[in-house]
């Protein structure tokens, strides 16, 4: 197993702001060794993502891991505390450290979500869904705009899992979404598991849903496992991220990619960590579909 790394010797490398579209993994502290792992047989992801509120912390052992794997891999830095739906306004702190971690690793990208996590006096433990209206849609954008302008650089806005839907929504959510996208000059990162879970809960079509999608708004896809509860009403399925890519998101995924063409995937794991190859198993699969050829546009005979 790698030893851990030594700062002196070790030094972040400038990514492009961009990611490979190929096969990443969300990175955690059990697996920084394997990912470090000198051995031409080892299978390794293309590029690693952290959640950032992780290494808010100035120094430690988790700077020393990151800083090495930082000049090996392009980083994304997912983030979960800005709360850019709040109606009192984000996390500035958070914002402020955000800001540090990405002038002190250059990440390749930085999202965050379609969501609030908080007031001026409190912070929840969720990512909670906001309503599809114009005033969220001015006031979201205008938040995004504060971000990017800290940052100096456009960020991903990741869509929900949700569990209900609000009486006084006024679009879609993949018209809100586009809306988004282009009042705040914003990318999607296109969590396709979130597609399933959403639709299954609140009633939506998930395919029409998927081919609503613009894929020149994506810079990102993020695949992940979920729970499932069943109720009288019906089954109730729980983003928690602690199981294998479901059959139906597969399905979900190879009809995006079949239409959008390879796209930077993710494969995010955070409860229940599995042992590394079952993780890169999963990898596996999505560069599978990224690397299928694309179908052919019909040929069509020319008037005379």
């Amino acid at each position: 197993m790698a030893a851990i790394p030594d700062p002196h010797v070790s030094s972040v490398t400038t990514m492009p702001h961009s990611l490979p579209p190929s096969g990443g993994i969300g990175l955690k502290s059990v697996h920084y060794s394997h990912v470090l792992e000198d051995d031409a047989q080892a299978k390794r992801p293309s590029w690693v993502e952290v959640h950032p509120q992780n290494y808010f912390g100035d120094g430690g052992p988790a700077h020393r891991w990151l800083t090495a794997i930082a000049g090996v891999y392009p980083l994304s830095f997912h983030s979960v505390g800005l709360s850019l739906g709040s109606a009192e306004g984000l996390h500035r702190d958070d914002l402020e450290k955000l800001a540090a971690l990405c002038d002190r690793y250059q990440p390749a990208m930085v999202s965050d979500h379609l969501s609030w996590s908080g007031n001026a006096h409190d912070r929840y433990p969720d990512l909670l869904p906001i309503p599809y209206t114009q005033e969220a849609l001015d006031h979201f954008a205008a938040e995004i705009g504060k971000v990017q302008d800290r940052l100096q650089r456009p960020i991903l806005i990741e869509n929900p899992s949700r569990y209900l839907s609000y009486r006084d929504d006024e679009m879609s959510e993949t018209d809100f979404i586009h809306a988004l996208c282009r009042q705040a000059g914003c990318g999607l990162l296109f969590d396709i598991n979130n597609v399933e879970v959403t639709a299954t809960n609140v009633g939506l079509d998930m395919h029409a849903y998927i081919d609503a999608i613009d894929p020149a708004i994506v810079g990102e896809i993020h695949l992940a496992g979920h729970a499932t509860e069943s109720h009288d009403s019906g089954p109730l399925l729980i983003d928690d991220h602690g199981s294998i890519v479901s059959d139906v998101t597969w399905d979900l995924y190879r009809r995006f990619i079949t239409r959008a063409g390879p796209i930077a995937t993710l494969i995010e794991w955070d409860t229940d960590i599995p042992a590394y190859d079952v993780l890169m198993a999963e990898v596996t699969k999505a560069e599978t579909i990224l690397a299928a050829p694309l179908p052919e546009e019909p040929c069509h005979a020319l008037a005379r």
